[in-house]
């Protein structure tokens, strides 16, 4: 699964902003799901609620709606989760609003808070208010999943298992190399042109060093094979 592009896609060259909404009552998913869509935007909602993760990694949203009491795991979770791959908004939409809940919603990493019940059109206003302070300076964000590991190239990092470690440059290339071509193996050439953005000739063991000190960053946070060798040939995520 890979996030390309964090920012909106265009239509007519007006922003067209995708949300994604956590609500595991399917009559109130529906709901602002329909609503939101009569303004332009793009909506999806989750329906399995083990893995709220893949679902955000996968549909790109550049703001999520949360609701506090689900399956499995609470919204405070997925809030934390979503924290550590991404500063995209998140409002979150719950019954339980008391101070309590609210404090924590946004000590978790939430943004915003509207209780339930709510009127669509305030929960629009709410939205829009909120997308346009992101993304009228904002960034784009890069995120690339593969086997659990999340890859972000904009701050070059790498998340799994709720750990993050830092990069360097090459790190950050070889992996977003490798994690584009899950399943695929890559020549050595074709990584070390990529890394060095040259034509010149480079000593092969200068890339063997990159790979070594690369894994030994993955092992650290439990990613064992994660890189695998292809004899004489490249290197895969298989």
């Amino acid at each position: 699964m890979q996030l390309k592009n964090n920012a909106a896609k265009q239509k007519g060259g007006i922003p067209v902003y995708k949300i994604l909404i956590v609500e595991d009552d399917t009559v109130i998913a529906n709901a602002i799901t329909k609503h939101i869509g009569t303004w332009g935007y793009e909506a999806e909602y989750v329906t399995d609620f083990k893995d709220v993760l893949s679902k955000f990694v996968t549909f790109q949203p550049q703001l999520v709606l949360l609701d506090i009491s689900l399956p499995f795991y609470n919204g405070f979770y997925w809030c934390s989760e979503i924290r550590k791959v991404s500063k995209v908004p998140i409002i979150f939409i719950s019954s339980a609003s008391d101070n309590m809940n609210i404090v924590m919603a946004m000590n978790m990493g939430g943004d915003d808070f509207i209780a339930k019940p709510f009127d669509l059109s305030v929960l629009m206003a709410k939205i829009q208010a909120m997308l346009r302070r992101t993304y009228n300076f904002a960034g784009q964000t890069n995120l690339i999943e593969r086997k659990g590991a999340i890859l972000n190239t904009s701050d070059a990092t790498l998340t799994y298992n709720s750990e993050k470690i830092d990069l360097t440059k090459n790190d950050n290339r070889i992996l977003q190399i490798l994690m584009e071509n899950k399943g695929k193996i890559v020549p050595r050439d074709s990584i070390m042109t990529r890394l060095w953005e040259s034509d010149n000739y480079v000593d092969e063991n200068t890339l063997t060093v990159n790979i070594t000190r690369l894994r030994k960053k993955l092992e650290s946070i439990g990613l064992t094979d994660f890189v695998v060798t292809k004899k004489g040939i490249g290197y895969i995520i298989e």
